[in-house]
């Protein structure tokens, strides 16, 4: 039984295409200007005005309303513990997603679009990359070869931080990464001060663990989030953006001499095309495959995009 089909019988979701999805705006007003979603989009993301009204007015109105029911819920549970509690839990988003499939220009749209919500939110938005552990620490390991698969990331340091953001604490820091150097940067943080609303962005945040036999489980990134997001396509739609990406970058990033990739510049366009090829091939595939993938049917809501990187499809976990 495939739960993800939309003739599925017995699915969890509810499937719509763009088109109906666009409709579910209602009077969601439009705050980005064209300028700004440029700003916003990633390398290769063809994402415009058109999209975010096609797309994302709805996905905001969407999360309006959860936001709205979570503070409610919140209030009534004061109430019931008879407790003066004024400190709300911040609401936590998380977006999932292979490489290359437009994880980042959909975080950072949907920051824009909800701190222009009338109540003026404050919402913040943090990625996985800072947490991935140092690049020294992944070759003692022999995993360098391995970085974006779960064991390159250092779990604890995440569970702490969001265990802070979900707990009210203020200035929860969180580290920060450079794609230039393609390494955590030693000492440098991202402070996070008590937002309405957090968006915590990276390719495997849905991931489960084994259950352990003495019940005494640690919790998984997604514990903490009220909502979560995954962005899809076909396999072979994202090695070519990834591949593409790879092209692009290596006439424009990898070109500065402090990047970590600027051996890549130097080489031939066909010797840089087989090397996006293996790369693609030998670990972001795999990783896709055997931990991102696997993670989809966990999300509640499943954007999948077609071959002009823009959502055809939109899947929405029932209640």
């Amino acid at each position: 039984m495939d739960q993800l089909a939309p003739d599925e019988l017995y699915s969890p979701y509810r499937f719509f295409s763009a088109q109906r999805w666009a409709e579910f705006r209602a009077d969601t007003p439009l705050t980005l200007t064209e300028a700004e979603v440029d700003r916003l989009r990633s390398l290769n993301d063809p994402v415009d005005l058109d999209e975010v009204r096609r797309i994302y007015l709805s996905l905001s109105r969407l999360l309006s309303a959860h936001v709205e029911a979570s503070q409610l819920l919140f209030r009534q549970r004061s109430e019931f513990l008879n407790v003066n509690d004024a400190t709300k839990t911040p609401f936590i988003i998380g977006v999932a997603g292979s490489v290359a499939v437009g994880k980042s220009t959909t975080a950072r749209v949907l920051a824009e679009l909800l701190a222009r919500w009338p109540s003026s939110p404050k919402v913040d938005l943090v990625t996985t990359d800072g947490f991935l552990y140092p690049n020294e620490i992944l070759r003692e390991r022999q995993i360098m070869d391995r970085k974006g698969f779960p064991e390159s990331y250092d779990v604890g340091a995440i569970l702490k931080f969001l265990s802070g953001i979900k707990a009210g604490v203020h200035n929860v820091e969180a580290p920060v990464y450079s794609h230039l150097t393609y390494d955590v940067i030693p000492g440098e943080f991202v402070t996070i001060d008590h937002p309405d609303i957090l968006i915590f962005e990276g390719i495997n945040v849905l991931q489960t663990r084994d259950l352990p036999a003495d019940g005494k489980a640690v919790p998984v990134v997604s514990d903490f989030f009220d909502f979560s997001i995954y962005i899809d396509a076909d396999e072979a739609l994202i090695a070519k953006w990834y591949i593409d990406r790879f092209m692009r970058l290596r006439e424009t990033a990898f070109r500065n001499p402090d990047s970590f990739f600027h051996r890549y510049s130097q080489l031939s366009g066909e010797a840089a095309l087989a090397i996006a090829k293996g790369l693609w091939e030998n670990i972001n595939l795999r990783n896709l495959r055997e931990n991102i993938l696997p993670t989809r049917p966990r999300a509640d809501l499943i954007l999948r995009k077609g071959p002009d990187h823009l959502i055809q499809e939109v899947a929405l976990r029932k209640l």
